[in-house]
């Protein structure tokens, strides 16, 4: 069972989706540990400091080394030693198989900055690696946090309805997106759902499929058919 804790000035943000449909679900089964630490509390001052303005000038303001420093010694003193990982641009981007790998650690730490960044020795101190969601900039790395959290434990055993929804979905096997999905009406606004869908040849079903998340690949992500 893997065990997340979530370092975060903003654990009210997080705590009620962290509650919520899949992911709440598999707290309830026990397939997943979730806890959300508010790295404030870990602060040495009497106003509670987290912040200051970076050396040799600029905008915003740095996440200090020493509230971070203390509540991650805090936790793995608890708990043992964790996976640890920063959520920032400039990490490795988050993939479906990273979220796979993660499924087999124990316990696995996500840091959500906030400002302009953070103090370069918390990186380099503790052993964080960094995780990017994507090529683009967020106010804090909540919202990633909570992604990577999502994607990964969906894919443990038994959260799911049906383990195969997240075996037959986009990025798994050859990492083709899924094929086009159609349920009742069959026939809507004039739109009929594709005849082979009900011709009872799975073999035909099938290859039907795959052509068509192959097409949408090629269509929209022609990039995963050549990953560099």
């Amino acid at each position: 069972m893997p065990f997340f804790a979530i370092l975060s000035l903003f654990p009210e943000a997080l705590d009620l989706y962290l509650r919520t449909s899949i992911v709440g679900i598999a707290q309830e089964k026990g397939a997943a540990r979730i806890e959300v630490i508010n790295f404030r509390d870990f602060a040495r001052d009497r106003h509670r400091t987290v912040d200051d303005r970076p050396f040799g000038g600029g905008p915003g303001m740095v996440l200090r080394p020493e509230p971070i420093f203390d509540c991650v010694e805090w936790l793995e003193a608890q708990h043992g030693p964790f996976r640890k990982f920063m959520m920032c641009p400039a990490g490795t981007p988050f993939h479906q198989q990273t979220a796979h790998a993660l499924c087999a650690e124990e316990r696995i730490l996500l840091l959500c900055g906030r400002y302009e960044g953070f103090d370069q020795r918390i990186q380099d101190g503790l052993g964080f690696e960094g995780l990017s969601v994507g090529d683009y900039v967020l106010a804090g790395g909540e919202l990633p946090a909570l992604s990577i959290v999502e994607a990964t434990v969906r894919l443990l055993p038994g959260v799911l309805g049906d383990d195969r929804s997240a075996i037959e979905e986009s990025f798994q096997g050859d990492g083709d997106l899924d094929h086009p999905h159609y349920t009742r009406p069959r026939v809507f606004r004039g739109q009929e759902v594709p005849p082979v869908l009900f011709s009872g040849d799975h073999a035909s079903i099938q290859r039907w499929r795959n052509d068509q998340a192959r097409s949408r690949t090629e269509r929209v992500r022609p990039d995963l058919m050549n990953p560099s």
